[in-house]
Formats: C-alpha cells, sequence, structure tokens
C-alpha cells in the first residue's frame, strides 16, 4: 500500500485566522489530539513562523517559547515542526525551537529566492533536524525554474522540497506540473505540498500532487487557516484513505478533534467566499485576506478592486503596508473625479 505522510498546521497558518492569539493550553491540547490521531508533525507557532511575532504581522499572545513548549509536551509520537522564514526568523529563532523540542524546520521562501535560506537549512542539518526547503508563492513561477531551485536547496542540504501554493491560486494540473518537475530535478528527495483553498480546491490539489508522486501533504482542522483555509486535514486523510493510500491517521479522530477544538474557534466563515476567490485569482498571499476585508470594511474601498490592484503589484508577504497604499490612492482618484 502507498504512503503519505500528514503535516497538520492548525497551530501555525491556522493562527493567522486567529490573529496570532493561541493559548498554550488550546496549543497543548490540539497538539495531544493531532498526536493521538496519527498525523506525522505538527507545526507550531506564529502564523509567519518563529520570531514572526512583529508589529508588521501582528503580535502573537504568547511567545514562541511558550507555545513550543505547551507542544512538546503533548507530542508522544508526531515531531514538532517549525516554520521559519529568512530575514524574520532568524538562526537563534530556530536555535531556541530545538531547545523547546523542535525537530523538524521547513526553511521558508519565496520560490525564486531559495538561496537566502542556505544558512538556516545548514543549520536545521547541524541541530539534527529533519529539514524541509518550503518554496511559497510557487504560482509565479514556472516549474522547470522552480526545480532549479529544488536542486539548489538540496545542495544545502535539504531533506524535502515543499511546494507552497500561498495564494491558492493553482489548479490541478500546475501542481502537478511542478511536483513532476522538481521530482525530476531532485529524485532523491520526498516532495511535500502546502495549499490553501481560495479557488475551493484544497482537496483537488494535494490529491493531483499525490497522483503526481508527493509524498507529504499540509492540512488543518476544518481547513482553518490563511485566507479562506488550507485544505482540511480530516478531508484529506478520508479521502486519502478512500483511494488504499496509508496516511498513518485516523481521519475520524481528526474530524472529532476538528469539532471538539477548533470548530468553537472559528470567528469568521471558511467558505470560498466572493472574496476568497478573488484573492486567489489575483494570487495574493493567504495572509492578506483578513486585512484586506478589514480595510474594505474601514474605508468603504471595494475589497475584490484591493485584491486585484495587490495583484497587479504582485505583492508578497512583507508587503502588507501595500494595501493601505492601495486605498489612499483609491480615495485620493475617488476624491478628484468628484471635483
Amino acid at each position: 500500500m502507498r504512503k503519505v505522510k500528514l503535516i497538520d498546521t492548525t497551530l501555525r497558518d491556522g493562527s493567522h485566522a486567529m490573529h496570532y492569539q493561541y493559548t498554550p493550553e488550546q496549543v497543548y491540547n490540539i497538539s495531544k489530539a493531532l498526536d493521538e490521531a496519527g498525523v506525522y508533525a505538527v507545526d507550531v507557532g506564529h502564523g509567519a513562523g518563529v520570531g514572526g511575532s512583529v508589529l508588521q504581522y501582528g503580535l502573537s499572545k504568547h511567545s514562541d517559547e511558550e507555545l513550543l513548549t505547551a507542544a512538546a509536551a503533548a507530542l508522544k509520537r508526531a515531531k514538532l515542526c517549525v516554520l521559519l522564514v529568512p530575514g524574520l526568523g532568524t538562526m537563534e529563532d530556530l536555535k531556541l525551537a530545538h531547545r523547546c523540542g523542535a525537530t523538524m524546520v521547513r526553511v521558508a521562501v519565496h520560490c525564486t529566492e531559495v538561496d537566502i535560506g542556505a544558512q538556516h537549512i545548514r543549520l536545521g542539518k547541524e541541530l539534527g533536524m529533519e529539514v524541509a526547503s518550503f518554496h511559497m508563492m510557487t504560482h509565479m513561477t514556472t516549474p522547470e525554474a522552480l526545480a532549479e531551485q529544488a536542486r539548489m536547496a538540496a545542495s544545502y542540504g535539504a531533506d524535502m522540497i515543499y511546494i507552497a501554493d500561498s495564494s491558492g491560486a493553482m489548479l490541478p494540473y500546475d501542481v502537478e506540473a511542478r511536483v513532476r518537475a522538481v521530482q525530476q530535478a531532485v529524485p532523491h528527495l520526498p516532495i511535500g505540498v502546502h495549499c490553501h483553498n481560495n479557488l475551493g480546491l484544497g482537496i483537488a490539489n494535494p490529491l493531483a500532487a499525490v497522483d503526481a508522486g508527493a509524498e507529504f501533504i499540509d492540512g488543518a482542522l476544518e481547513g482553518w487557516g490563511a485566507g479562506c483555509g488550507n485544505t482540511s486535514t480530516q478531508n484529506i486523510a478520508a479521502v486519502l484513505a478512500k483511494a488504499g493510500i496509508d496516511t498513518g491517521a485516523d481521519w475520524y479522530k481528526l474530524a472529532e478533534a476538528g469539532q471538539k477544538y477548533v470548530r468553537p474557534l472559528v470567528n469568521h466563515s471558511l467558505e470560498v467566499t466572493n472574496e476568497a476567490l478573488v484573492l486567489g485569482i489575483a494570487g495574493i498571499y493567504s495572509s492578506f485576506y483578513l486585512r484586506v476585508l478589514e480595510a474594505s470594511e474601514k474605508s468603504g474601498v471595494p475589497a475584490r478592486y484591493i485584491f486585484e490592484e495587490l495583484g497587479k503589484r504582485k505583492v508578497v508577504g512583507g508587503q502588507e503596508d501595500v494595501i493601505l497604499d492601495v486605498v489612499l490612492e483609491y480615495q485620493a482618484q475617488a476624491k478628484k473625479e468628484q471635483q
């Protein structure tokens, strides 16, 4: 029987939707439930990764150390995983995460900039961690260019390559093409995918990835995450079980965990809203979703206009300040037209 491993990111990507307000108690309970359900790893921390609690992204209610320590206390079988964005998270942040019990790190880089993560990949290996090179916004590059980035990551010592559809902008054949290209470039490394559901393809895209040879799939309980959410862990586990693929996880236990611990936290619709569709079509980083909706509500500027303008400017994570630029420019133009 073919095997695929699940990495649950409820406690990291889901943090975006929580405005980074997870408590150690919530982290412990969810980690324990995920561990008992049989996922391969539990991704924990600020939505922007370790060291991500800054004003530009949003401040965490609790420190990385508090949250990671709580997760480590709950995990008996699953790996404790962290995300690190070079330039935001530091080498010291990674060392701290390791001391707190993290045994896996995903070094997250823009899809064309893997070289900036070289030293972090190497440090993870020196610490004895399992290291993934996590390529974000992969809809913004070609399969061939992504394959070359994967070769570079392999040369730095990465144990796996992760393809992230950070905007939920790709179609199944886009995902399949990237998985196959990377697989041909680094056939000795396993491939994982991280998908968002902004176009309603949160299950279809991982399935296409698995068909193409991916061995790791990200998900979040209840689909909880940035934008209108991630691949639902319980859903993809159930679908893969139906397809005869062994994930090592009990999909029904995952569903129960989602219902018990995550559903009460959901404070906005995880349906594929009109705005989510625009975000996916425009190819905007999913963490912009709630910020744009809030800016639209406060300013009266249509959310669709903001998303589409951000898409034209090809913004990426870390450029959230451009939302205000777009709003002010729209208002200035509207005022000019009224004169």
